[in-house]
């Protein structure tokens, strides 16, 4: 069975996204870090794991949502509340996403996978309100 263009699309964005963190994280972020030190140093390593909370928990739920579709689970079961994209509270969290310190890139990051994150809740919710109601 194919995939809708949204899920294709949104899978793709989330894939993207992941290798551009991990390259960022593992080849840059260090750096940064070192250098400026101190409170931003540290906020930059919160924002960083808040950047790969909510791109691991979109891809978590897209992963699930392709079994869906897969006929590996039914929808229903998808949609169970241990099975519902999680973490919102750390995730919608942009205390610092207009910090003009942290890093050009990072800033970046953190903002396209908050937007990636709300976006996919709301398609979730869209579901839950299609199938459970």
């Amino acid at each position: 069975m194919s995939q809708p263009a949204f899920f294709r699309r949104t899978y793709d964005e989330t894939m993207t996204l992941m290798v551009e963190a991990r390259n960022y994280l593992t080849y840059s972020e260090r750096r940064e870090r070192d250098r400026l030190g101190g409170m931003i140093g540290l906020r930059m390593s919160c924002e960083a794991m808040r950047v790969t909370s909510r791109l691991t928990q979109v891809m978590a739920w897209l992963m699930l949502q392709r079994a869906v579709q897969e006929g590996e689970i039914e929808v229903e079961d998808a949609l169970r509340d241990e099975c519902r994209l999680s973490g919102t509270e750390v995730c919608l969290d942009e205390t610092f996403s207009g910090d003009e310190t942290l890093p050009n890139h990072l800033r970046s990051l953190m903002d396209r996978s908050f937007r990636l994150y709300v976006r996919v809740a709301r398609l979730e919710e869209m579901l839950v309100q299609r199938v459970l109601h």
